[in-house]
């Protein structure tokens, strides 16, 4: 294991910190897992995740050329 150090805003540091210990999650570990996704060639993609794009693919839309068409 490798000892670093970043620079984290306070206030992120504290939500982030809040969050963990809520959830019993070590900082150190979901930072890790977090470093590791961002490396991943090919990134996993939910299952849930895509069924909700197609939905939204598939919904009803209004073209709209001009915003004042609408207002």
């Amino acid at each position: 294991m490798v000892l670093k150090t970043f620079n984290l805003d306070e206030e992120t540091y504290k939500r982030f910190s809040k969050f963990c210990k809520e959830n019993g999650l070590s900082m150190s570990k979901q930072v890790n897992f977090f470093i590791e996704a961002q490396m991943t060639e090919e990134p996993e993609v939910r299952e849930e995740y895509l069924k909700k794009l197609d939905r939204i693919r598939k919904g009803k839309f209004i073209r709209v050329e001009n915003l004042n068409e609408i207002l």
